[in-house]
């Protein structure tokens, strides 16, 4: 009988023991599981959607357009672009052709593309993020040479749209592009809030004014772009580089080009993904502006009625 009953407490505490064991190591596993789950936040895919009606952004900058300018313009283009992050580094870049409303990447989509590329955000360039001192590398085809531009996030001064006017320092001559004075830039942070992707973003307006000459006209233009950002996801990045004040932008509002956040996927991204190239050519902003300004001169002169041959000139 004593056998018996002390076979029936042993019993009874190894059941009690295994009862704590099994206890504790649902308790570790459920840490495991929920550090993972927290870990695999860490990096994923956003998608983006930029919108750009280019009448409305010549409009916005003071650019007076002829109806027949406007006719062979798309009244809308859309383009899809990829933020690809990891808990350090980020990727963006688009992932399809432009469509426009004049037909899928055909016919008046050229004007949208342009002035996207001339604009630095989006078109055909690559931008590789690193969080912790908010650098970036821009990647992009000019004449056949791939280059790469080290830059950072910032609030540029030069204006939502490159600044140029028409006429300048030869009153009578209206052709040619100068650059403008860097716009007076203000930042409002207001209080208001709307959520994008489940994340509740906060509003921040870039007022810029700046005075142009349009055909030896003075005229002050006013552009307003809204920002929203949110510092839930833990990292700094904006669609436009040149368009940030703080956290992650997830859209940027403005006269004639939007881009928004559509969709977040929490995914494994590997480092390749968001590391830039290595077969690529430095370039300095001050070399790209030279550059830049060479191609303009001579887009002009070979237009029709520009002094030369009608020759064009490719930004890949």
């Amino acid at each position: 009988m004593l056998n018996l009953f002390k076979a029936f407490v042993s019993n009874s505490q190894n059941k009690i023991i295994m009862k704590k064991i099994t206890v504790a190591l649902l308790g570790f596993l459920s840490i495991v599981s929920l550090a993972n789950a927290q870990k695999k936040k860490t990096s994923g895919a956003i998608q983006f959607e930029n919108t750009v009606d280019p009448a409305a952004m010549a409009s916005a900058s003071g650019i007076q357009l002829t109806d027949q300018m406007k006719a062979r313009m798309p009244s809308s283009s859309k383009t899809n672009f990829e933020l690809l992050f990891t808990a350090t580094n980020a990727s963006y870049m688009p992932v399809e052709d432009t469509e426009d409303s004049n037909g899928a990447g055909g016919g008046g989509g050229g004007m949208g593309r342009m002035m996207m590329r001339f604009g630095g955000a989006g078109g055909n360039r690559e931008y590789y993020y690193t969080f912790a001192d908010k650098s970036l590398t821009e990647v992009f085809d000019l004449n056949d040479t791939t280059y790469y531009m080290p830059g950072k996030l910032t609030l540029s001064t030069s204006g939502p749209i490159s600044s140029f006017r028409m006429g300048g320092g030869n009153s009578k001559d209206s052709t040619k592009a100068q650059p403008a004075q860097a716009p007076k830039i203000d930042v409002v942070k207001t209080d208001s809030t709307k959520q994008i992707l489940g994340f509740t973003c906060h509003q921040a307006i870039v007022r810029s004014t700046r005075a142009i000459k349009i055909l030896d006209m003075d005229k002050n233009v006013v552009e307003e772009t809204k920002i929203w950002y949110t510092n839930d996801l833990g990292f700094d990045f904006s669609p436009n580089p040149n368009m940030w004040t703080e956290g992650i932008v997830l859209a940027i509002e403005g006269r004639g080009n939007s881009t928004i956040a559509k969709s977040i996927e929490y995914r494994n991204v590997s480092a390749k993904d968001v590391t830039a190239p290595k077969k690529a050519k430095l370039i300095t902003p001050e070399e790209y502006k030279t550059k830049m300004e060479s191609m303009m001169k001579r887009f002009r002169q070979n237009r029709p009625g520009g002094g030369g041959p009608g020759r064009g000139f490719g930004i890949n």
